[in-house]
């Protein structure tokens, strides 16, 4: 049956007659025409737009088989206002009927010229549930205030959501990864600029610039915006969140090694250091003299931002209205995979213009000078995946070298630094938790025999991993509220345990740090928001088991951590005391040299446009 677009063909709007479903919920309902469809009555609730085929609706039959011809295109359709970031009015063109398909091909509906306006929504990808894919809808009608009064509910409605960003600040980071930043952006791009987000976009042109330029940035016109957005890796992330929070996240430090005024007690077989004693130097200290450490020297203090966060001191973490967000266009990408599931640009992008939100745990890392008796000011790093030492830190202290190499530089790094097989003696001490009194690490008395190690446990540690709208995330303590953002997240009558002897790693683990190579990460059951650090030791052991131990790691539902030789502690702070010959710290990709280092994590100190993993 063919149909002609006059006057006679459109409902009058709001008409009851035009509301053939869920008329109580019905607010504004019109007869358009939708490109590939053909004629469908549209209606807008207080929370979604839903359309209907106009024939599904006289005849009372399912348009999508007519007469054995199947119908290329879906008779009705809901869109939620959460998952609609445009709206746009874009004037006269083409309208199709719907496509049919029968034996010999598609066969095209007639077309008609009239006004027309866009929505563009998401829609979850059904192979990847994590993964978002734009969604792309044209409507046409007669009347041109017809569809511009369409135009101006929808983004009435959607200008209400005070959680979607109107304005931000872009970094790109022109070189991260496979040297795809730009292009990255490029791609992305468009997504802002139909969601009518503005950005300031800066490109940036050399190591530090970023953090530089928010660290000098004042509060005010730090407050102009809805957030801030890198375009690169986790590093490049690291150096935008410190440059933030170096100048403006007040708070007292955790207590250095030798400050411990508490009890601290030996877990394992190992001898006790007197933490009171003298500190001897290590054999080949060189604290700040690494020329791979030049390039974020002016990472080290925030004295040059300190007049900034004096200046208005209303601007300060946790700020629920200020939100980070990150394009994935890195070497491993691991915070985008654990707060979005994905390592989309465009899922990453979507995330953001629709003003998702998730909250994130920051790690502050603090070096302390080797004696007590120094004047000079702790230097602080904010971490909010990852700090590593011994195998972690010499990976990436090796990758620096092969640079030209992409990110196939960190497999081949990685290779040279496990057949060194090089361990360190330190101690570290750290918070014990109720909860985890119990760990799957070296129990006191142990023979010391590695063989049980290489087999599965009969009874697989329970898993509850991180996902969206997760529970554990949701429930914070009274502590760590906005409100009293400067309260330690831990007790000082906190009871400290303490692990010392010769390591092959030592890592601190903020979330699960999930990617490519690990798809559960180093933690398969660490949480985005939960106020807690996972503390890793490798103990000194065999090349075959330390092999055991990785090949876990890169395998899908592995045992990672279920081996004699791993420490496994849940804790909300540590210190650590390096002896003898040194690694270097990695603090979310940036190298850090430390021979006193304390850390703590703060829970929930910032808020990620995201919206966590899908299940």
């Amino acid at each position: 049956m063919e149909r002609n677009p006059n006057e006679n063909d459109f409902l009058e709007n709001n008409s009851p007659e035009n509301v053939p479903f869920n008329s109580q919920d019905s607010i504004f309902s019109s007869n358009l025409f939708l490109d590939g469809d053909g004629e469908v009555i549209l209606t807008q609730t207080s929370d979604k737009l839903h359309w209907k085929s106009v024939e599904s609706v006289l005849n009372g039959q399912d348009p999508s088989s007519c007469f054995g011809i199947e119908l290329v295109s879906k008779s009705e359709t809901t869109l939620c206002f959460s998952d609609i970031y445009s709206a746009e009015f874009i004037n006269c063109g083409l309208v199709h009927e719907a496509s049919f398909l029968n034996a010999r091909g598609p066969l095209l509906g007639q077309s008609f010229e009239m006004y027309r306006f866009t929505i563009r929504g998401v829609q979850k990808s059904k192979s990847q549930p994590s993964v978002l894919v734009p969604s792309l809808y044209t409507f046409g009608h007669k009347d041109s205030q017809t569809c511009q009064m369409w135009v101006n509910r929808i983004n009435d409605h959607l200008n209400m959501d005070a959680e979607r960003p109107k304005n931000l600040m872009v970094f790109v980071h022109p070189k991260s990864g496979k040297g795809l930043g730009y292009k990255v952006w490029e791609t992305v791009a468009p997504t802002f600029s139909q969601a009518k987000v503005k950005t300031k976009v800066t490109v940036t042109e050399r190591a530090g610039q970023a953090l530089d330029i928010m660290s000098s940035i004042t509060n005010k016109e730090l407050s102009a915006y809805d957030g801030v957005v890198a375009v690169g890796g986790d590093g490049f992330f690291n150096e935008i969140l410190n440059g933030l929070l170096l100048s403006r996240h007040k708070s007292s430090y955790p207590p250095r090694p030798t400050e411990l005024n508490h009890p601290v007690e030996e877990n394992g077989n190992r001898p006790v250091l007197d933490a009171n004693g003298d500190i001897r130097d290590p054999s080949d200290s060189c604290e700040d003299e690494s020329p791979l450490l030049k390039q974020s020297a002016n990472l080290r203090t925030g004295e040059d931002s300190c007049q900034t966060a004096a200046e208005d001191l209303e601007f300060s973490f946790p700020n629920e209205k200020f939100r980070f967000g990150i394009i994935p266009a890195g070497s491993t990408d691991a915070i985008v995979i654990c707060t979005t599931g994905a390592r989309d640009a465009i899922t990453s992008a979507l995330q953001i213009v629709l003003g998702k939100a998730v909250c994130l745990d920051v790690a502050q890392v603090v070096r302390w000078k080797k004696t007590c008796t120094s004047k000079d000011e702790p230097c602080v790093r904010y971490a909010a995946s990852f700090a590593g030492y011994g195998f972690y830190g010499d990976v990436i202290t090796e990758s620096e070298k092969y640079r030209w190499m992409g990110p196939k530089r960190y497999d081949y790094a990685g290779t040279k630094v496990f057949l060194r097989h090089r361990s360190y003696e330190a101690e570290v001490a750290y918070v014990e938790v109720e909860s985890e009194k119990k760990n799957i690490g070296l129990e006191k008395g142990s023979s010391g025999s590695w063989t049980k190690g290489l087999w599965p446990l009969l009874k697989k540690s329970e898993r509850v991993a991180c996902r969206a709208n997760c529970g554990i995330c949701k429930t914070k303590a009274d502590h760590t509220s906005a409100k009293c953002p400067s309260l330690e997240p831990y007790s000082k009558d906190s009871r400290w345990l303490k692990s010392r002897g010769r390591f092959l790693s030592v890592g601190a683990a903020v979330i699960s740090c999930r990617n490519e190579k690990a798809p559960d990460g180093l933690v398969a059951d660490a949480h985005l928001s939960d106020g807690f650090l996972h503390l890793i030791l490798i103990k000194d052991c065999p090349h075959a088991f330390y092999l055991c131990h990785l090949l876990q790691l890169a395998k899908k539902d592995g045992n990672p951590l279920d081996y004699e030789f791993v420490e496994h502690h849940k804790t909300p702070a540590f210190t650590f005391t390096s002896f003898g010959k040194e690694s270097i710290w990695n603090v979310d990709g940036e190298l850090f040299q430390a021979h006193q280092l304390s850390a703590q994590v703060f829970r929930g100190l910032i808020n990620l446009f995201a919206a966590g993993p899908e299940a």
